[in-house]
């Protein structure tokens, strides 16, 4: 169902995953909230090709991925989501390239979105000191060292920082999470991109 209030409409949104690991549904249901709120999703990895999701333990689909992280520019999208599941954040964060992307983004304030284990890439970019967020629960002690402070909520909105910040917990999250990433970032474009 389409978010009436908010736009994101001619706004090209990055969804970064690894070649596998990537939770099926913390890909698919951002995807579909920022397809249906106007905005173009693109999906970027660190290889070409395609990327094995998986349904918690069993595999998923497949998707086709749009750029190589290595060659994209954070200035060429308006904002970055970042799925969970256990293996992608952990591929990530050992990635060069993709994280200095997450780095990029963040760095320069554009708007990031991440569910479940996905603050992990976050913590590996030097994005979270200092910042207010939650994630799947065993990522707490993670985050605090790394200078976060964590809260145990659905949802929630950071704007400490140089961009916003969304974060969720777990697929049972997702409808809170997304409708909280398609009104924050469709904010957080209009006042860098004013009509």
């Amino acid at each position: 169902m389409p978010w009436p209030s908010t736009t994101l409409t001619g706004r090209t949104i990055a969804l970064l995953v690894a070649p596998y690991g990537v939770e099926q549904v913390e890909l698919t249901s951002p995807w579909q909230a920022v397809a249906e709120s106007g905005g173009t999703p693109r999906l970027l990895s660190t290889a070409a090709g395609r990327v094995q999701a998986v349904r918690h333990r069993a595999l998923g689909d497949t998707f086709a991925v749009d750029a190589l992280v290595a060659e994209a520019d954070p200035a060429d999208y308006d904002a970055l989501v970042l799925p969970g599941g256990v293996a992608n954040p952990d591929r990530l964060r050992l990635d060069r390239a993709a994280v200095a992307f997450v780095h990029g983004c963040c760095a320069s304030g554009r708007p990031v979105a991440a569910i479940c284990h996905a603050p992990w890439t976050l913590i590996e970019a030097d994005a979270v000191r200092g910042r207010t967020l939650t994630s799947w629960p065993s990522l707490r002690t993670d985050l605090v060292n790394a200078g976060a402070h964590w809260v145990d909520e659905e949802v929630h909105v950071c704007h400490d920082g140089p961009g916003v910040l969304v974060t969720s917990r777990k697929p049972g999250d997702l409808p809170v999470f997304n409708d909280a990433l398609v009104t924050e970032f469709a904010h957080a474009t209009a006042k860098r991109y004013p009509t």
